[in-house]
């Protein structure tokens, strides 16, 4: 489906090329930006389920792009509750990065990912096992898992960077580039 790609010190350039047995192709990227949150209680990672997206059929964090005119922390506080149905207080801001990966997503052959990550505490409400539907909503479900149950087959890019985190003294800030990436099919 897709060619090599062509990278140098580890990271893709803006004029990197995909090679094919067909013709050469500069990548076509999404960019996306949005605000996330880690959250911990009795050693394991809320993350919800995931109904669309490049992360489709995947454990993700909870968050999400900002609204027209809405602050990061206003956002990582809306998109938490709409998720999980959780209102939280944020402790701290965790980091920043981005990813890069391959992936045939609306008219994109590539997507660039940049997501700042919070730290956060559960300040009151339920857990949603069934959020509300809605156009924008890609929760299917929110629940607690084992870190060391989350992995590059059933988890999404920012996950595995939370997962990473909890294990250093200091952000891993480091961009993450994929060679390839699988959208998953329905679970059965």
């Amino acid at each position: 489906m897709y060619g090599r790609i062509k990278k140098s010190n580890y990271a893709l350039s803006s004029h990197s090329v995909i090679e094919s047995s067909e013709k050469k192709m500069e990548p076509n990227y999404d960019r996306a930006f949005g605000v996330y949150g880690i959250c911990m209680r009795d050693n394991k990672m809320l993350v919800i389920r995931k109904n669309r997206g490049p992360y489709i059929h995947r454990f993700d964090l909870p968050g999400g792009q900002l609204e027209h005119g809405e602050t990061l922390t206003a956002a990582m506080k809306r998109e938490f509750v709409e998720e999980t149905g959780f209102e939280i207080n944020i402790v701290s801001q965790a980091g920043t990065t981005d990813f890069q990966y391959p992936c045939k997503w609306k008219e994109f052959t590539h997507v660039h990912h940049i997501a700042v990550f919070y730290y956060v505490d559960i300040a009151g409400g339920e857990l949603l096992s069934n959020p509300v539907q809605f156009e924008g909503q890609d929760s299917l479900e929110a629940l607690w898992i084992a870190p060391q149950d989350l992995n590059i087959n059933n988890a999404s890019p920012l996950v595995l960077k939370a997962v990473e985190s909890l294990s250093l003294l200091s952000w891993p800030y480091e961009s993450q580039i994929y060679d390839d990436w699988e959208l998953k099919p329905s679970e059965q």
